[in-house]
């Protein structure tokens, strides 16, 4: 399976450097890798719905509310990338403030990207995502080559977008409903409606 370590590996050898025993190792590259590993990671992991990381919660609510314009504030849990969905109505507003969804509503659950630091989860075309991303940011700081900067920002897309293919076949789509705005704006009329 994938290590921290393995990944990191991966994007190095993607720009023809030596690969590192440790993210703590005293190199260039390790140095690099320990610097640049958690942010890229959280970064790959915020730009896709990776069912993987996908987690569900009802939010606890905060004992203090917010000052004005909404009843309750829900505290978001530590491992947030990016909020799903909510199970709010529709016409129920919230925001994300400090930490915390704020709300009108008495109770909120959250579906949610989750940051994932077991490496074990991670699906393997993440993993090969992450290691081009890594490629990406370390190609300028060691191998001083920005045509290899380009390059490995270029696979890097190209993974990610087969990845996110991959990724998006597994389960059932999720339903679109359509509203009285979506259906004038795309020109068809509700025989209801007539």
């Amino acid at each position: 399976m994938a290590s921290e370590v393995s990944i990191c590996n991966l994007g190095l050898t993607k720009i023809g450097e030596e690969q590192i025993l440790s993210l703590t190792e005293d190199s260039k590259a390790g140095r690099l890798c320990n610097l640049h590993y958690p942010h890229l990671r959280d970064t790959v992991l915020r730009s896709h719905l990776w069912n993987f990381a996908i987690k569900r919660v009802a939010l606890a609510v905060n004992t203090t509310a917010p000052v004005y314009d909404f009843d309750n504030a829900f505290a978001l849990p530590s491992d947030l990338i990016r909020i799903l969905d909510t199970n709010l109505l529709n016409e129920s507003e919230w925001k994300i403030e400090n930490n915390n969804l704020i709300a009108d509503d008495s109770a909120v659950s959250i579906r949610y990207v989750a940051r994932i630091t077991d490496t074990n989860e991670f699906d393997i075309l993440f993993v090969e995502a992450l290691a081009c991303r890594i490629a990406a940011e370390l190609a300028q700081p060691l191998a001083d080559n920005l045509t290899l900067v380009d390059a490995m920002f270029q696979l890097y897309e190209k993974k990610l977008r087969d990845a996110r293919s991959a990724d998006s076949q597994e389960g059932t789509p999720d339903n679109i409903t359509a509203d009285a705005w979506l259906d004038a704006r795309l020109g068809y009329i509700s025989p209801y409606n007539a």
